[in-house]
């Protein structure tokens, strides 16, 4: 059962931050789930990092308060899925919440063949989102455009496609391994999957495992972060990250007491370390900021960070 908006009252949201790595339920939105949890967490200020269908289930990291400063870079992040397809029926939204529009036999198809045509979906490969997605156009998503009868088309676009692989199969439905770029559709590699193999195929079922950096993450359900609410603010604060864990993969500027207070206003400063991006920390450990050191050696701040209270002094 999923968390009733009115089991916790709270009249006066706080600046909490950090970020939540939430199994999202199947049945409802990404932004249905983030109104969920900030709501639960009293939060001032949240947003999550790539919209999962309400179908799907799985990663969803939300970040909170200022860690929301870096939710753009996780946005571009590499993902992995788990997903279920059944072959012989496509759908208007190519998954098992639209209309069918065509059924096709199924032919006799081994391993060999299926491989075949995953092989041919992996890559830098052009990919045609659903029209049942929430690609804008003309500021519209274009799923409000197809429900109102609109003639839509989503305009093909280039995808990274990592690994695309058989997992399992039972009759005509395939169990898959997806690891992909930002931006992937995996209803669309099943659309493609099914036409490459003759009969059509849509998904039935989608899971996200993990997302960089996160890839061994330890997922907290809707109603677990019920649980630990209702067990106090340490029980709560236990389930966030600090926002150094969605930037593990950034190499850290250690500073000085001077060049922590230029950070700290967003001034440059000069370095010896190899140009890139990096994230600067004060001389005790306090994450700063994020930047990028120039040719030149200059460290440029990008966004920086409140040094605060912890999640357990705010609620």
């Amino acid at each position: 059962m999923l968390p009733s908006e009115s089991r916790f009252p709270i009249p006066h949201a706080r600046p909490v931050s950090g970020i939540l790595l939430l199994d999202k339920p199947s049945g409802i939105s990404s932004n249905r789930a983030l109104q969920q949890a900030k709501r639960l967490f009293g939060a001032a200020k949240a947003g999550h990092t790539g919209s999962l269908d309400p179908l799907a289930t799985g990663l969803l990291p939300i970040c909170f308060g200022e860690a929301t400063k870096i939710s753009g870079y996780l946005l571009g992040a590499r993902k992995a899925y788990a997903a279920e397809c059944l072959l012989g029926a496509t759908t208007d939204t190519c998954d098992s919440e639209g209309v069918v529009l065509q059924e096709r036999p199924v032919p006799a198809l081994d391993e060999a063949a299926i491989a075949t045509a995953l092989d041919a979906l992996t890559g830098r490969i052009v990919q045609v989102p659903p029209v049942y997605s929430a690609l804008k156009q003309g500021g519209v998503p274009l799923y409000k455009r197809a429900r109102r009868g609109e003639q839509v088309e989503a305009p093909p676009r280039e995808v990274e496609v990592f690994r695309f692989e058989l997992a399992g199969r039972t009759g005509d439905t395939l169990r898959l391994f997806v690891e992909c770029g930002s931006g992937t559709y995996v209803r669309s590699l099943v659309r493609d999957l099914g036409e490459a193999l003759g009969c059509g195929a849509h998904l039935t079922a989608l899971r996200r495992l993990w997302v960089d950096p996160f890839r061994d993450p330890r997922m907290f359900t809707l109603d677990e972060v019920q649980d630990l609410r209702g067990n106090g603010a340490a029980a709560l604060c236990a389930c966030l990250l600090p926002i150094e864990a969605g930037l593990a993969d950034w190499p850290i500027l250690g500073l000085n007491d001077e060049e922590a207070d230029a950070v700290a206003h967003g001034r440059g400063i000069r370095t010896g370390a190899a140009p890139g991006h990096y994230r600067a920390h004060s001389p005790d450990g306090w994450l700063l900021a994020i930047g990028e050191i120039d040719a030149v050696g200059t460290f440029k701040v990008s966004r920086g960070f409140k040094m605060g209270e912890s999640l357990q002094d705010r609620l």
